[in-house]
């Protein structure tokens, strides 16, 4: 089940977990090969920027508040 990269047709929500469990570091090995059957990459790297910039965007808010006491 080759499928071209540009026609998988992954959804939004399990792209957001896959990138989401990636950032925990926990997954299992047959969720990571559906998820590298199924999936786009272009999703993957988009939604992996989204997670850090609000991660990063978190710890800031969380320093400045913490600063801020």
């Amino acid at each position: 089940m080759n499928t071209p990269v540009t026609q998988r047709k992954g959804s939004i929500w399990r792209t957001i977990k896959a990138v989401s469990w990636s950032f925990v570091g926990l997954r299992s090995r047959g969720e990571y090969e559906k998820d590298v059957e199924q999936l786009n990459p272009v999703h993957i790297v988009i939604a992996a920027l989204v997670g850090v910039l609000v991660f990063v965007g978190c710890l800031i808010l969380l320093a400045t508040w913490v600063v801020g006491k």
